[in-house]
């Protein structure tokens, strides 16, 4: 069993008059990043000094897990919902999880009851944890007056896909009761992106699955992207080949990487990585022919 009791301000970050906060679930162990990123060895992380202390230890990188919640319009939106807790995994690191990540988000401000929206950049198991939480012996939604949001393409193509068992047990407890309380909206996510809410666009992030969607934020002047899993590390900035051992299509990821990393190189947007350990947000810079992300620190407690 897993815990985390520790309860330290959500870092936050503010755009205008939008504000993003980063909301703590688990440090990934040591072996998640050879696993996911088999590419990512030691050599390769040696190549990028930059990564070390924040982003990689002497031998792995390391990872993650952590949503984003943002006030947007009066709005308040949750993007990505972790692991979760109690929930049945194959991967020792996530099975049965207890963490305290619910208090975490209410003392960022962020009572699951007053959770406005709920964004899944794709439907992987540790994106949809805490969609759901245990009520009795039944799985309910963790945000009951939430819309929660995904992609139509991303929706369709699992809905058309045969699923092994995990796969399909992380829809019977994370996905599928809150489509049966009526509360996922599927969003049509044309190339140019749609707004779903004040300075808050879904845009097409294709290749780890095939509607996965980074979440772009535009407040003031200034824009931020979330990115789910287009780009899980930093070493991707500096080499974007590297993919997940789990990426759909490695090819069609790649592009998308690209795509977003031309996109903000040279600029003051901000990325902000779904699995990036701390300090998570950076902007990108062009070095040697190459990325790097030069961090930006969080204001902690931010109000």
């Amino acid at each position: 069993m897993n815990t985390a009791t520790s309860h330290n301000p959500a870092p936050a970050w503010s755009l205008g008059d939008i504000v993003v906060r980063r909301v703590d679930e688990i440090e990934l162990p040591p072996q998640t990043g050879p696993w996911l990123l088999p590419e990512a060895t030691k050599e390769v992380l040696d190549e990028a000094a930059w990564l070390r202390p924040h982003f990689a230890d002497a031998e792995v990188a390391r990872l993650a897990s952590h949503s984003f919640a943002v006030e947007a319009g009066g709005l308040r939106i949750v993007v990505d919902t972790g692991i979760g807790n109690a929930k049945t995994r194959a991967n020792a690191a996530w099975n049965q999880l207890d963490t305290d990540f619910l208090d975490r988000l209410t003392a960022a401000g962020f009572p699951p009851a007053s959770v406005d929206l709920v964004i899944t950049t794709h439907l992987h198991t540790d994106h949809v944890g805490w969609n759901t939480r245990l009520d009795g012996g039944d799985w309910v939604p963790a945000f009951p007056n939430a819309r929660y949001l995904t992609s139509r393409t991303e929706w369709e193509y699992w809905a058309g896909t045969e699923m092994e068992e995990t796969r399909l047990q992380m829809f019977r407890d994370s996905v599928h009761p809150v489509r049966d309380n009526g509360q996922y909206d599927l969003i049509d996510v044309p190339d140019r992106g749609c707004e779903v809410a004040p300075g808050v666009r879904l845009v097409p992030a294709p290749g780890h699955t095939p509607g996965q969607v980074a979440v772009e934020l535009h407040g003031g002047e200034r824009r931020a992207l979330i990115t789910g899993d287009s780009i899980h590390h930093p070493v991707q900035l500096s080499h974007p080949h590297i993919g997940s051992c789990v990426d759909i299509d490695s090819a069609q990821a790649l592009r998308t990487r690209h795509r977003i990393l031309d996109d903000m190189a040279d600029s003051d947007a901000l990325l902000l990585g779904t699995h990036f350990p701390q300090p998570t947000a950076g902007t990108v810079r062009g070095e040697n022919g190459r990325y790097r992300l030069a961090p930006e620190a969080a204001v902690a407690g931010y109000s």
